[in-house]
């Protein structure tokens, strides 16, 4: 979730292996999801159109677009009384959150993705400041650096090294209008990147005031 810094002349793969990452690796984590947002869907589509000739990518379809927001740990790693007392803590916090709507318009290129920069920033950046204090009300320390958050969604991930040249080739042939997607609710995913993908399976959904 640090900031990066965009426009680079070069891609390289996303897909390390991070520390305590590795195949059947699941991590638990607070996301922002786009499921049903068709306006969202759309634009994705465009741009996945335009960056389908691009080698060296892997595209994000629509199931699987999100925002990350706020990580927990390793699934192996937590007690689940501890964790069903934070969605508790967080089910508090949220719902002194209004829902938001996001817009996203024209995708940056960082080294190892393509991705929408999502804006206003302040709200997610508000959900996130609730879900650590929910944290924080549970455990002594919270995952994850306070000042680290860059809200964004991706829409391709870097797969090998090369130029990002034909990257930004792509992206400025697409014509399209910005996308608004409406935020109501906040999900506890159980993530895994076994497939070159984040994938997941929700945990719990918490709505938004």
């Amino acid at each position: 979730m640090q900031t990066m810094t965009t426009d680079p002349e070069r891609m390289a793969d996303h897909w390390w292996w991070r520390p305590g990452w590795k195949h059947g690796t699941r991590f638990l984590t607070f996301h922002l999801t786009f499921q049903d947002a068709s306006d969202v869907h759309r634009l994705a589509a465009d741009y996945r159109h335009a960056l389908a000739a691009v080698d060296g990518l892997d595209l994000i379809p629509d199931n699987w677009l999100h925002l990350t927001t706020q990580g927990l740990g390793f699934v192996d790693e937590l007690a689940a009384k501890e964790v069903e007392a934070i969605v508790d803590a967080a089910r508090q916090r949220l719902a002194r959150i209004p829902a938001f709507d996001l817009t996203l318009d024209r995708p940056q290129i960082t080294p190892e993705a393509i991705r929408w920069e999502a804006a206003p920033s302040a709200p997610p950046a508000a959900v996130r400041s609730a879900l650590r204090e929910a944290i924080g009300s549970v455990w002594d320390t919270v995952p994850e650096a306070d000042d680290s958050f860059a809200p964004h969604v991706s829409i391709a991930y870097s797969n090998a090294t090369g130029p990002a040249a034909p990257v930004r080739a792509a992206l400025d042939s697409v014509r399209s209008v910005p996308a608004v997607a409406p935020i109501r609710s906040v999900e506890l995913i159980v993530l895994n990147r076994d497939q070159r993908m984040y994938q997941w399976d929700t945990r719990a959904q918490i709505p938004l005031g």
